[in-house]
């Protein structure tokens, strides 16, 4: 963060009147920003001989851009970690980064059961909220990180959290790529609604704006209609979200035509549909760009603005210049152009590791420096990507594999059907059987209407969703992406009170 603060320092002096963050509290200028940060940097250097790896409380706020700011100004490496993290979150943060100094608010000092002896407070960061600095008073140094400068939670397919390390020139990359495919300018409002804490939303909501000498428009809890009303006064020209909260903004009483100040959003993180997508961005006013990224290998497709929506909405995207993404088969074989297959990517964007024991884990690559995302997908012949989903999520049914995202696909092209999540629930008989959690725009179908369509579009019957049911939104979690884990909770509690309703 490093050559950010400089840059930010250097601004300040400059302009010190611009809109750096307009939160909750209101606006706050460059210059209160960076002040406040050399401040906190100050506190560092009298309490820590050397560069300091720290944990930060990030809510979206002014305050997160400030302590990253801080940390950067003493050449140390930032960890963000949100405030409602439970204390096993932050017990596992502490494990696997091992900082030197935490910044945090009373309540969550209180939750995580801050260690007192090994951290004690060595002054206050931001109004109420305290600096804690390693007793020893001397830090670990940063090249333990291998020139990784932040650190930010995602889940991962084991369950436990993984702390994703990005370097500077990481995330800088991803930022650049994504103005220019954009077309952002400075002065451009950048929306920040996703929560600091994940990965993405530290690049593109915090670190992005930044960079391009933006405002960032910051809403702190989503709330859709409060994100309406934010877009639009604030005419914000860009921001990213994940696919459950952008259809949520078309379903807002009173959206439509409400953010044509946006030069575009971009959608990404779960499963999309074109068709949904084209109504939601024909209704908002705006024009959605779908693509495709992860944690480890910062937002490495989009589409341009420009491209037609068959393009921007029915596929995921471009590979950034510089980045590299090829399909092969089960052998490791590239395959050709159209063929589905495994997805993996190699480019300027890729993380450092996973910290674990105060270091990074180096990611398991291919020989020839690709990383394997996880994800099936074909790549067209016009180089866009179409994302079919994971490789590995399937319902066996009485010894049959049924692929969700093919279930989800067929139920989302319905007419009415906003959202769609097809999830296993457990069956003595069978084993497993579908369950569909469907969010509708228009009057809902019961299941015998669903699977009236399913059989007027030829879907293979044994494919067929068994439960089918409306739901006002899908659970999503913490930083609003689909939450599979809690659709299926979800789904099993509906099927299980069904199932009692009947014995009734």
């Amino acid at each position: 963060m490093r050559k950010l603060a400089q840059e930010l320092v250097e601004r300040a002096g400059q302009s010190p009147g611009d809109v750096a963050v307009i939160d909750a509290e209101g606006a706050h200028t460059l210059g209160e920003v960076v002040a406040r940060a050399g401040e906190i940097a100050d506190l560092l250097d009298r309490s820590l001989a050397g560069a300091p790896t720290v944990l930060v409380q990030a809510d979206n706020t002014w305050r997160t851009l400030a302590a990253a700011i801080a940390v950067g100004l003493r050449g140390g490496l930032v960890a963000v970690i949100s405030g409602h993290a439970a204390r096993s979150e932050y017990d596992l943060a502490l494990e696997d980064i091992q900082p030197d100094a935490v910044i945090a608010s009373p309540h969550a000092v209180e939750t995580w059961q801050v260690d007192d002896a090994g951290l004690p407070v060595v002054g206050e960061a931001f109004p109420g909220w305290s600096l804690r600095a390693a007793a020893s008073r001397r830090t670990r140094g940063v090249e333990r990180w291998r020139g990784g400068v932040a650190i930010a939670m995602t889940s991962g397919s084991t369950g436990r959290p993984k702390c994703v390390v990005q370097s500077e020139e990481s995330i800088r990359y991803a930022g650049e790529a994504t103005i220019a495919a954009v077309g952002l300018r400075p002065g451009d409002p950048v929306g920040a609604f996703v929560p600091f804490s994940s990965v993405a939303a530290f690049c593109f909501g915090l670190y992005l704006p930044a960079l391009l000498g933006s405002p960032v428009v910051c809403l702190d809890k989503w709330s859709p209609e409060d994100a309406v009303v934010l877009l639009r006064d604030e005419k914000v020209a860009w921001t990213m979200l994940v696919p459950t909260m952008a259809m949520q903004l078309s379903l807002v009483p009173g959206s439509s035509g409400a953010l044509t100040s946006l030069r575009a959003m971009t959608v990404g993180g779960g499963p999309m549909n074109a068709r949904s997508l084209e109504s939601a961005e024909r209704h908002l006013g705006t024009r959605f760009l779908r693509v495709f990224g992860m944690s480890e290998c910062l937002g490495h497709t989009t589409p341009l603005p420009s491209e037609p929506p068959e393009v921007r909405l029915g596929r995921d995207g471009r590979p950034f210049p510089g980045t590299e993404l090829r399909v092969v088969g089960d052998d490791g074989a590239v395959l050709p152009l159209g063929e589905v297959g495994n997805v993996q990517v190699r480019g300027p964007s890729l993380f450092v590791g996973y910290a674990r024991n105060g270091a990074p884990v180096p990611p398991e690559l291919t020989p020839d420096g690709f990383l394997p995302t996880g994800d099936r997908a074909r790549i067209n012949d016009d180089g866009t990507l179409n994302i079919l989903g994971r490789e590995k999520q399937v319902i066996i049914r009485g010894g049959r594999n049924i692929d969700i995202n093919e279930v989800e696909a067929a139920v989302a092209a319905i007419p009415g059907v906003a959202q769609v999540c097809v999830v296993p629930v457990s069956d003595d008989l069978l084993g497993e059987r579908a369950a569909a959690l469907v969010v509708w725009s228009g009057d809902p179908l019961d299941i015998d209407g669903v699977r009236r369509e399913l059989a007027a579009a030829d879907f293979p019957k044994f494919k067929w969703p068994e439960f089918v049911y409306p739901v006002p939104h899908l659970p999503q979690n913490r930083v609003g992406k689909l939450d599979r884990s809690g659709a299926v909770s979800l789904a099993s509690s509906l099927v299980g009170g069904d199932a009692a309703a009947e014995a009734r």
